[in-house]
């Protein structure tokens, strides 16, 4: 219509008669203004709470929030996560649930403690508070408190620009005086069922944080080691048997030295114990030519893995060996060597070193035997205490010595060494190596030397390497037995019995749904290898480890269990929180008539995973808009969802803390997402320039771009964004934008009085309203499976390609041209009143923005909302699958004859569509049958066309994926309607309007009819 001849511009001008699509709704989105408008509206109808007596009654789906951690301004990732919780919880609502959201808070711990030491300390020249003094310390606390709260309200701010529904007035914090009063009642019930006990194990401690740390604390770098190949002379041997087995086997022994490798030399002082495996092949091998500097001389003899011996020989630069004996594992398990650092006069080495039997022992890199350490590595300690009553027997000593302190200088339990340095308080590497690999060369057992680089654990917060060291600690234990109080609702049958927690938590992750599947396998084996759980930190600013204990004499502590003194410190705590545990006269006050005692306050503070992982005590049992009727009871469920990394971290700790006090996980579902990266998949930095802040793309193009690009993506991996990704986004939200545009400003001419039966419309109208219901079923599924990115590919195919690109393109002219009275224009209004109701509603959890200001738009309903309908219910009897398939072998030949057409247009043949009148050639009876009834030229969107059943001449046009079509280009005959602008011979025949079809006279009537009436 914008291609008229010299001799038509006179003609008289009928656009006014059209009913063209007409709506307020802009094309342009607008959102970094709109948004921020549409939340105050929200605001002003009380949406949370009007959503939550829409609920009421329903089933309930709980999303209980993974506390963020209040100390900075949230990231994409951040964005990503919570734009995720939303779309569940709006989602479920709609599903029919009552679908509750109530945002928290993690306050305590390191990081916050560490930013206000720098800011308020360090910064300022200012002395760390000294927190012997009580009231230094509650000072310091309430610095914490303040920090925490400030940046739970500007996050708070952010999460709510997101779109992100909840409960934002009266969210939960770690840090509220209730949730610190239930946190400390969690772990008393772990005193009381014995579970709470004061061990020493080695730990990951953060010598710059001065604090042990939870494998969650902790993340892998690139680090370079010294490593060191080391002699471990043969001392001793126990049984005389082995001399009459193999005395050659004997003799050759003496004089021979097992050899370990370690990238930990500092840990050399803490050696009582070298690890093998009797899976493994050893040898005694002899050197028979080596430099004559190198430490390793001819006739110096090894007992190494077979498989490892040739690299040994490497690295120790000798230049021929010979291998003499085979080694058994039963020779090995009664040898005995001596401490490398005997030879030296350093005292405390002259000890037997014993070989041990261990599975972590491997034959992958070293030697074939591990160094064991006790007091520097989990799989040391288990080792070494796997085999404490043997070690006993043998007359060695179980004990394990504290080598290393908490700032990483030797003590006195590491003769020679003492006051040598591991890490500095930079986090930079100290002067212990290199003592320790200059004494084992002046006694003569460094074998060889260099470095490696590898992954070593650093802390997560300062970025600096972590060391393991044998420090006091308080533990929650994985497999001592302990009775459930009952009762408890557990997974497990009898609730009384002897349960141990590593058995509740395996079977409790069973009886939870996992998304994606992969993340039970993940925790399984989490829970499964996982040591005692640590969870004591030597900080201020966290919830105590509220009991008293008494020393045994034996480095054991009885707990003292007295209700009413736990009683008494939970009350305080609601009242004035966990600073009354710190305050001058704390004791007395607590232990009242027991003060005298001589009961001790334990000081520690809690791991704050232990923390996060009790806030279902202080919320989804606490408050009635989140308690859960939990199977068998009821059908309500409880979803975690968090990034993947939660799996060691808040899932991990909430599954522990819940079956080791109620016999169950917290939780129903547990739904993961992976992390964030840039368009090249690299990890986000600012010194790589690469970071997305999610403030600048709501400031530049809105958060429901944010939104699309989250269910656009797939979250069971990590998610890539960047320019061109937001790019595409937007670009796929103008497209959707512009389609519900579209049907807004064609329903301006929508009267529900001329409504159009089912039964009576057209097949066309029918087989759309057969897809919303394939939709309806597909859409619920896919939203009832968390699986958005399935809902965004069947909507944006839906709308982009069946709507716009199709059904639209054909009912336009209907739309605009037909008479009033049409009943194909009344069904297609008819329909796309459907379309709407439900295209909206199914995209209103993903565009929370865009379908509010449509559903405003249509509706002005100045009191409601989109967020406060239920998906629509659609009717069973409009699925029509013999229909579809007529339609779907319909659209193959529509293919081909707009593929002939887009020819003739690039040929400059034609320019609109209207001035054709293909010949459409049809061999494939199945694809004739599926036009019988239809109108072939309305559906190509041409003046006419015509059916043939042949196979057409063989220059005809053809496309391979659709055989047995043919279609040969024509012109329309006939003169040009001047307003439907179709090409027909009938244009002419009315008298009236001698310029127009048929169709359009009447309809010009009607229109004139209409005019007069409404006046």
């Amino acid at each position: 219509m914008t291609d008229k001849t010299a001799t038509e511009t006179t003609a008289t001008d009928y656009s006014k008669t059209l009913l063209l699509p007409q709506t307020d709704f802009p094309m342009r989105g607008g959102l970094p203004q709109k948004e921020p408008e549409l939340l105050q509206r929200w605001k002003r109808l009380d949406l949370y709470n009007r959503l939550r007596e829409e609920g009421r009654g329903r089933d309930r789906f709980v999303l209980h929030d993974g506390p963020p951690y209040a100390n900075g301004n949230i990231h994409i990732g951040h964005a990503l996560n919570k734009i995720l919780k939303d779309v569940v919880t709006r989602s479920q609502q709609m599903l029919g649930f009552d679908s509750n959201y109530v945002p928290g808070w993690d306050c305590h711990g390191l990081p916050i403690e560490w930013k206000i030491e720098e800011e308020n300390y360090r910064k300022k020249g200012k002395a760390k508070p000294d927190f012997t003094d009580a009231a230094a310390m509650v000072a310091f606390r309430q610095e914490c408190r303040a920090y925490a709260e400030h940046w739970l309200s500007v996050q708070r701010e952010e999460f709510k620009r997101l779109g992100v529904e909840g409960d934002w007035d009266h969210p939960y914090s770690t840090m509220a005086y209730m949730a610190e009063a239930q946190i400390a009642r969690e772990i008393m019930k772990f005193a009381q069922n014995d579970l709470l006990y004061r061990g020493s194990k080695p730990v990951m401690w953060s010598v710059v944080e001065k604090t042990a740390l939870a494998e969650a604390e902790v993340e892998y770098q690139d680090f370079t080691s010294d490593t060191v190949w080391v002699k471990f002379p043969v001392a001793f041997y126990l049984k005389e048997e082995i001399r009459q087995i193999d005395p050659s086997l004997w003799d050759a022994l003496r004089g021979a030295s097992i050899v370990i490798w370690t990238t930990t030399p500092w840990t050399m002082p803490g050696n009582r114990a070298i690890s093998f495996s009797p899976k493994i092949a050893y040898g005694l091998f002899e050197v028979t030519e080596a430099p004559e500097d190198n430490w390793a001389k001819p006739g110096d003899k090894f007992v190494l893995a077979d498989k490892l011996a040739d690299e040994v020989f490497k690295q120790a630069r000798v230049t021929a060996f010979a291998r003499r004996f085979d080694v058994p594992d039963f020779v090995l398990k009664y040898m005995e060597t001596r401490h490398p650092l005997a030879a030296l006069d350093l005292g405390g080495y002259d000890f037997k070193v014993p070989l041990i039997e261990s599975d972590h022992v491997t034959d992958d890199a070293g030697t074939g035997f591990v160094h064991t350490a006790p007091g520097h590595g989990r799989e040391d300690f288990e080792a070494w205490v796997n085999h404490r009553q043997w070690l006993i027997e043998r007359g060695i000593s179980p004990a394990i010595p504290y080598t290393v302190d908490e700032d990483s200088f030797y003590t006195a339990q590491a003769p020679g060494f003492e006051g040598r340095r591991v890490i500095t308080e930079k986090g930079e590497k100290g002067d212990a190596n290199g003592a320790v690999i200059e004494a084992l060369v002046k006694a003569g057992n460094l074998l060889a030397r260099g470095r490696v680089k590898h992954q070593y654990p650093h802390s997560w917060r300062s970025k600096k390497p972590v060391i393991f060291r044998n420090t006091p600690q308080w533990f929650i234990a994985m497999d001592q037995d302990f009775a459930l109080p009952a009762p408890t609702g557990a997974a497990a049958p009898g609730s009384n019995a002897p349960h141990t927690l590593r058995g509740l938590a395996l079977a409790g992750i069973k009886a939870v749904e996992w998304v994606p599947a992969a993340g039970e396998n993940r925790i399984t084996g989490m829970i499964e290898s996982r040591p005692d759980w640590v969870v004591s930190r030597q900080r201020a600013w966290g919830v105590p480890i509220a009991v008293f204990i008494k020393d045994n004499g034996d480095g054991s502590v009885e707990i003292l269990k007295d209700p009413e003194v736990n009683a008494r410190i939970a009350a305080a705590f609601e009242a004035e929180g966990a600073d009354a545990w710190f305050r001058e006269g704390s004791r007395a006050r607590f232990l009242g008539a027991r003060a005298g005692e001589g009961w001790q306050k334990v000081d520690d503070v809690l791991d704050v995973w232990f923390d996060s992982g009790s806030t279902h005590a202080f919320t989804l049992e606490v408050r009635a808009d989140l308690k859960a009727a939990r199977p068998p009871q009821g059908r309500d469920r409880v979803m975690y969802l968090e990034g993947s990394d939660q799996h060691r971290g808040w899932f991990h700790s909430s599954l522990l803390e819940s079956c080791g006090t109620r016999g169950r996980p917290p939780y129903d579902v547990v739904l993961t997402h992976g992390f964030v990266l840039d368009e090249d998949g690299r990890k986000m930095s600012k010194s790589l320039g690469n970071v997305v802040a999610p403030q600048e793309v709501i400031k530049q193009s809105g958060a429901d771009i944010l939104r699309l690009w989250v269910c656009a993506s797939d979250y069971s991996d990590d998610l890539r964004i960047g320019p061109e990704i937001l790019k595409t986004t937007a670009d796929t939200y103008r497209k959707l934008r512009n389609t519900i545009r579209w049907l807004l400003g064609s329903l301006h001419h929508y009267r529900p009085a001329e409504r159009v039966a089912f039964a009576d419309m057209p097949s066309l109208e029918r087989f759309i309203l057969h897809r919303l219901a394939e939709l309806d079923g597909e859409v619920r599924a896919a939203y009832a499976a968390f699986d958005y990115k399935k809902v965004h590919a069947l909507l944006t195919q839906f709308m982009n390609i069946e709507l716009s690109a199709f059904y639209f393109d054909v009912r336009k002219d209907a739309l605009y041209c037909d008479p009033l009275s049409s009943v194909t224009r009344r069904a297609c209004l008819t329909v796309l009143d459907e379309v709407f109701n439900r295209v909206v509603a199914w995209l209103a959890p993903i565009l929370c923005f865009t379908c509010e200001e449509a559903y405003l738009a249509r509706t002005g309903d100045e009191e409601g909302s989109i967020h406060l309908k239920s998906f629509p219910a659609t009717p069973a009897d409009w699925r029509d699958e013999a229909l579809a398939d007529q339609w779907r072998r319909a659209r193959l030949v529509r293919r081909v004859v707009l593929g002939a057409l887009e020819v003739e247009r690039a040929g400059k043949r034609i320019g609109s569509s209207l001035e054709a009148a293909p010949r459409v050639h049809v061999a494939d009876p199945a694809l004739a049958a599926a036009l019988d009834g239809l109108d072939l030229a309305e559906i190509c969107i041409t003046s006419d066309a015509t059916l043939l059943k042949d196979e057409g001449p063989q220059d005809a046009f053809r496309l391979a994926e659709v055989p047995g079509v043919a279609v040969e280009p024509a012109l329309a005959q006939g003169r040009k309607c001047a307003r439907s602008w179709k090409i027909s011979p009938l244009v002419g025949t009315d008298s009236e309007f001698p310029d127009v079809t048929p169709r359009d006279a009447a309809a010009l009537r009607e229109f004139a009819a209409a005019r007069e009436a409404a006046q």
